[in-house]
């Protein structure tokens, strides 16, 4: 869709406003890196834990060594093997972690502590940085009233489906087409 507009209206967005269906690490390397598009999208963080045990926040990752830090300062290591085709495993030593003073709050029952990091981290960074700007929450706020526009067509209208072509009014489903046509009279 960006091509498609860029190269009809001339027009490159300089932001992007989503929710966070299009938060993947591989999205947002797309748009930052090839596009060269500020992502308006909020991160979802999965890896944040409820049960007393350090989440990975709580680990600094060093971008110059390119390695997380524990809070007891040891660095991790990896062996740079791509799980899944997207996630590297970083792996604290089983020494450290023995050594480690509050070693309970850190590994529950693995010998050593593993964080696993996507390929597109970095992406991702970005976009955690830039919900922090009022950009952002501006940008939050006018993506917000254009979906509550849409959810009240679904909802009250029941238009299941819905596609923006051209000047006139969206076409649908058949049922929606004939009401379309009415309203336009």
């Amino acid at each position: 869709m960006l091509d498609r507009t860029g190269e009809r209206f001339d027009l490159k967005p300089k932001r992007l406003a989503a929710d966070t269906a299009y938060r993947t690490g591989k999205f947002l390397g797309w748009l930052v890196k090839a596009k060269k598009i500020t992502p308006h999208i909020p991160v979802w963080e999965k890896s944040d834990r409820q049960d007393g045990i350090f989440s990975r926040s709580d680990f600094q990752w060093d971008k110059k060594r390119r390695g997380y830090v524990c809070p007891d300062g040891k660095r991790f290591h990896t062996s740079d093997t791509v799980h899944d085709g997207r996630t590297p495993l970083y792996r604290a030593s089983k020494r450290d972690c023995d050594a480690f003073p509050i070693r309970v709050k850190c590994c529950t029952a693995a010998a050593a502590r593993r964080i696993p990091r996507d390929i597109h981290e970095d992406t991702r960074d970005i976009a955690r940085q830039n919900m922090r700007a009022k950009a952002f929450t501006r940008s939050r706020d006018e993506r917000k009233r254009v979906e509550m526009r849409f959810a009240h067509i679904k909802t009250h209208h029941g238009v299941e489906r819905m596609r923006l072509r051209g000047l006139l009014a969206p076409v649908t489903n058949s049922t929606s087409r004939q009401s379309c046509r009415a309203s336009r009279r």
